[in-house]
């Protein structure tokens, strides 16, 4: 009997075993496996975000590129714009000088008809003739004048018509200028549009990229966070290489202040923006290209692109007040420059991803943001 329960107890220790080992075997096998395919999951991840941040930085240098095409155009539309003043002022002058012109050939002419009919008394016989010699003074003294008056006119002349011939070969250099510049602008013209459409390109590929990496929420956050630190640090910092400037703050402005762009507000300043995120600006729906207007004199103190928020101008009014603006096409200022209320600073755009063209528009008092509609007419 106890050898009987001895060999039971045996061959159930050896079954125990055998199950044991059976299942850390699988428990081994299944860790290894859940091993590979979480570094399959973070090889794969790492190969997506890297591929997100290079498309992150195709579509950063794509609004590059708009951004210089539309500030030459913007340049080269101003040349015109002078181009043209210049060429009105030429003409006007042109006009007056061919008045002046027709006013001294008619004087002219009236004096040669004068003398002609003077020269019946033939000039030398008068000479001669020392019979009265008080109107033979009088003659001479006539003549005399006239002829020195003539000699003036005909120099007179001489200079208009001058002035007439450089007037007519500036119009010429203008014109010539003026061609130039349109085909400037055409050229400026078809390369933004295919800035524009390789844009579109790159921000789609993004978007798509996006929903495979990481949430919008997440990136979003990432982006908001990146601009309160820049503005921390250009509050916080000590611009020593700007030209100091007396700012008087916005603080007498309130209610006051205009509006950096026409159009309507699409988005509101403490409005749900994501779970967990709130606007801490406004968004003006306004057209490409539109210009963007300082609300209050100041100091540019940042202007480049930032992630999310594409190429982004702030500026400094003193007293710790600040005004940002983002989403541009191109800026039209840079770092150091003093800009006066209603002054352009930039153009409204659609840089930093966004589908739509608009005006992102903050104010900040000592870091904070402040609603725009209290401050704002």
């Amino acid at each position: 009997m106890r050898t009987s329960l001895r060999i039971i107890f045996c061959l159930t220790t050896l079954l125990v075993l055998a199950f044991a080992n059976a299942n850390e075997s699988r428990t081994k096998q299944d860790l290894d496996a859940v091993q590979k395919e979480l570094e399959k999951s973070q090889k794969s991840y790492q190969q997506q975000n890297e591929r997100f941040n290079k498309l992150k930085r195709k579509l950063r240098d794509f609004e590059l590129q708009i951004a210089q095409h539309a500030k030459a155009l913007s340049l080269t539309e101003q040349g015109i714009n002078e181009n043209r003043q210049q060429q009105y002022t030429l003409e006007n002058e042109n006009k007056s000088l061919n008045q002046q012109k027709i006013r001294l050939q008619k004087l002219l002419a009236g004096q040669l008809k004068s003398a002609y009919m003077t020269g019946s008394h033939d000039y030398s016989k008068m000479l001669l003739n020392q019979e009265h010699s008080a109107t033979l003074e009088r003659t001479l003294s006539y003549y005399d004048y006239f002829n020195k008056a003539r000699i003036a006119q005909i120099e007179t002349l001489k200079e208009v018509i001058k002035q007439l011939a450089e007037n007519q070969e500036s119009l010429e250099q203008k014109q010539q200028q003026l061609n130039d510049l349109f085909k400037q602008q055409t050229e400026r013209l078809a390369a933004l549009k295919a800035s524009k459409e390789q844009r579109q390109n790159s921000l789609s590929q993004l978007n798509s990229a996006l929903k495979q990496t990481q949430s919008a929420i997440a990136y979003l956050k990432e982006n908001e966070q990146t601009l309160i630190t820049t503005l921390s640090q250009l509050h916080e910092q000590q611009s020593e290489s700007l030209v100091p400037v007396e700012l008087i703050g916005l603080r007498s402005k309130k209610g006051k202040l205009p509006w950096p762009s026409k159009g309507r507000l699409k988005h509101r300043f403490g409005q749900r923006k994501h779970a967990g995120m709130n606007w801490k600006g406004v968004v003006i729906a306004a057209k490409t290209g539109d210009n963007v207007k300082a609300v209050q004199q100041g100091q540019v103190v940042f202007a480049d692109w930032l992630n999310g928020f594409g190429w982004v101008i702030v500026i400094d009014h003193g007293l710790g007040y600040m005004s940002l603006y983002g989403h541009a096409q191109t800026l039209l200022k840079d770092v150091g420059d003093q800009v006066r209320s209603g002054e352009s600073i930039a153009l409204v755009g659609q840089s930093g991803g966004q589908a739509n063209p608009g005006l992102y528009f903050e104010l900040r008092h000592k870091g904070s943001a402040v609603d725009p509609v209290k401050w704002c007419k």
